[in-house]
């Protein structure tokens, strides 16, 4: 087949995808062919990654599999041995130094990966390939990894796996049906929205844990295959386990914590391919050894009259609202849940969608369970999760151009027909 057919083979796939509708909420337990889900055996789970968000979504699955949830963490894998054998006797799991290895596993039906942003393509693409359903940590790739980004969706299109992107913000369902009584008319036309992540403190760089200041490669650390396919650079104990510091590994609020915010909004919106994204940010404050920016902005413009700003510094914490603007009304997210408020001289009812989590500020460890619950769920019903990979391309797309924006000081533009990104 020649690359225009694939090409648009690929698109109308991706359309059918798009169209689905998710299943959320539902509690059937029907499996596809040739698999043994019905009588409710536990799934297997392998956790790729055990380091501290990887150890703590695994330690979430152990804990459901306790109450009665049917899954288990069977396989653990690391590239840093004190980790993995740390990781073995918490779960009582088997333990792998190569993910590969985990993944010739017939008995492991599905994988956690929780690597750095570097490994969560080849690491998702190695685990379709293997027949292995995915729970993949954001961002769903590295902001230089645009092809290998399209490479994974193409292929699980051709895999028809089930992957969740950890994004568990969009577990509560108030997104689901926000965007359905947006897009039945509640306020009219969309043209406007933003969102925000402001915190004070670098902790989430920075303060990283260093398991050993004496380690060293060859040592129970494989440092080759952590640097996956960024540049060799010689081994640094705090690129090993502050690696969120480094722009080899990941790019800071953009792609580490955006995607939590720009997933549930694009859940409303549904906007497709961007046009046009601009940028601006950098290092402002934590200076030293920080490469990824500590403030970033961007503007995300739509062929549809649509424009997405999304504004946030690690410098301090004061927060915006999460707002939708349309011809007639407003869309605005408090902690009980949506509130529709009309425009001035529109004569439309003032409506509420109640969040699921009302009475939690954070309400994460309740967010990460019903994303985990999605998950398994997809697993055993074979319809797509929340936070599905069709939609992390949706999310990622932009953000990649927004980080190729800042780093060019140039306006990032999208050719929506070749899925090519170019500067201008």
């Amino acid at each position: 087949m020649d690359s225009t057919k694939e090409h648009l083979q690929d698109r109308r796939v991706f359309l059918s995808h798009m169209g689905r509708a998710t299943a959320a909420g539902l509690l059937a337990e029907a499996v596809s062919p040739g698999q043994s889900l019905a009588d409710k055996k536990p799934l297997r789970l392998g956790l790729i990654g055990a380091g501290s968000r990887g150890s703590y979504v695994a330690s979430v699955t152990a804990k459901l599999g306790q109450q009665g949830e049917a899954v288990e963490v069977a396989a653990v894998c690391d590239i840093y041995q004190p980790r993995l054998e740390r990781a073995e006797a918490r779960f009582k799991a088997k333990g792998f130094a190569k993910s590969a290895d985990l993944l010739r596993d017939k008995s492991i039906d599905a994988v956690i990966i929780a690597t750095p942003d570097r490994h969560h393509v080849p690491n998702t693409l190695e685990a379709i390939r293997a027949g292995k359903d995915v729970y993949c940590e954001k961002p769903v790739s590295h902001w230089a990894q645009f092809e290998g980004l399209k490479a994974l969706v193409r292929e699980n299109r051709k895999q028809q796996r089930i992957v969740q992107i950890g994004t568990q913000f969009i577990a509560d369902s108030v997104w689901e049906k926000s965007g359905e009584l947006l897009r039945s008319g509640a306020i009219g036309k969309p043209v406007h929205a933003q969102t925000c992540y402001f915190r004070r403190g670098d902790q989430g760089e920075r303060g990283m844990r260093i398991d050993d200041p004496n380690a060293q490669p060859g040592l129970g650390v494989d440092w080759q295959t952590f640097q996956a396919d960024a540049r060799r650079k010689p081994f640094s104990v705090s690129r090993l386990f502050r690696w969120r510091l480094y722009m080899d590994y990941s790019g800071g609020p953009v792609t580490d914590v955006y995607p939590h915010l720009i997933t549930p909004l694009f859940k409303v919106l549904a906007p497709g391919f961007p046009k046009k994204v601009v940028a601006l940010g950098g290092v402002y404050f934590y200076t030293g050894e920080r490469e990824v920016p500590d403030t970033f902005d961007l503007l995300i413009q739509y062929p549809q009259g649509l424009t997405v700003v999304c504004l946030g510094t690690f410098v301090n914490e004061t927060p915006i609202d999460t707002v939708v603007r349309a011809s007639e009304g407003t869309m605005t997210k408090r902690l009980e849940g949506m509130v529709f408020e009309p425009a001035r001289g529109v004569k439309k009812a003032r409506q509420e969608v109640p969040s699921d989590v009302p009475s939690k500020a954070e309400g994460q460890p309740d967010l990460v369970v019903a994303h985990l619950k999605d998950f398994f769920q997809a697993v055993r019903t074979r319809k797509q999760p929340r936070s599905d990979l069709e939609l992390a391309y949706l999310v990622q797309t932009p953000l990649i151009m927004a980080m190729q924006s800042h780093l060019h000081d140039k306006v990032a533009l999208f050719d929506p027909d070749k899925e090519i990104i170019r500067l201008a």
